[in-house]
């Protein structure tokens, strides 16, 4: 059988708006970090963010962790960098944006950690079509004994204790739930999980704005698990004369393209990450991405 190999398709989860009960059901905290898959195949390590992009460069610490994997594993999770007993979301930003020559003085100032939640590949075995529940239990035999930075994610069969997290682990930056079955199979591209989140607001990442520099007309974002770029709904005045201070010499002289909503991708100026956004996620015909409040760099710490 043929090993997962990247660029590899992540399984995904639909928003719910109530924890959902049952009896074949696990239930996982939800970090607000970056999604990502680590391949320890041929005696190589590879990380991918969830787009399919390579970032083992940007990560050194996180490739060397992963280095202790026997050969042919493959995992899924969700890298997060803890600052002060919290998730620091801006900080998983300014790591997996990082160049080759700052990523090992990024991973220095701020280490990153591996929640692992899924085992795809063991012993050039693919698990994807085994039950969640035999994945889950070969994850923790082979992620347990290594201990952080490199470990398994938490998970309850209990209901009530989930209920319980759900209440208690905004406290540290985790926002809500992952509900799996027990019976259910591995399969990329598709929405058979279920994320209760605490909040309607998410953290997401600036990484860019379009308009004028002197008034941003909509800022371009990187959301938590994601790292494809987005560009936000147009802003009110006041958001826009804030984001002007806020990015004002942050600006470089780089470009990129983001997905705009409806229109396809748009051109946008690259700015230094550091700054945060608190948005709110609509559907109409298309996810609309509205920003709601901005946090300074300095908010941050």
């Amino acid at each position: 059988m043929t090993l997962p190999r990247p660029p590899l398709k992540v399984a995904l989860a639909e928003s719910v708006n109530a924890l959902p009960s049952g009896t074949n059901l696990a239930y996982e905290p939800k970090f607000d970090g970056h999604r990502m898959v680590i391949f320890r195949i041929g005696g190589e390590v590879l990380l991918q963010a969830r787009s399919g992009r390579i970032v083992t460069a940007a990560f050194p610490d996180l490739a060397a962790a992963a280095r202790q994997l026997p050969d042919d594993t493959v995992l899924d999770g969700e890298v997060v960098v803890w600052r002060d007993g919290r998730t620091d979301f801006a900080a998983v930003q300014k790591r997996a944006a990082a160049t080759p020559g700052r990523a090992p003085a990024l991973a220095r100032a701020l280490p990153a950690s591996y929640a692992a939640f899924d085992l795809l590949a063991e012993a050039g075995e693919d698990l994807r079509p085994l039950a969640y529940e035999k994945r889950r239990a070969r994850l923790v035999a082979v992620t347990g004994p290594l201990g952080p930075p490199l470990q398994p994610v938490p998970m309850t069969l209990d209901r009530a204790e989930a209920a319980g997290w759900y209440e208690s682990l905004p406290a540290i930056g985790v926002e809500g739930l992952v509900v799996k079955r027990l019976d259910q199979t591995y399969r990329g591209g598709v929405r058979l999980w279920r994320k209760l989140r605490h909040t309607r607001t998410h953290d997401a990442a600036v990484v860019g704005f379009t308009g004028a520099p002197a008034r941003p007309t909509a800022l371009t974002l990187v959301l938590p698990d994601d790292d494809t770029p987005v560009v936000s709904s147009p802003m009110p005045p006041g958001l826009r004369a804030q984001a002007a201070a806020l990015l004002a010499g942050r600006a470089g002289g780089a470009s990129g393209t983001a997905v705009a909503t409806g229109i396809g991708e748009v051109a946008y100026r690259v700015v230094e990450p550091g700054v945060v956004a608190e948005v709110e996620l609509g559907t109409t015909r298309h996810t609309v991405t509205t920003v709601v409040r901005l946090r300074a760099p300095e908010e941050l710490d």
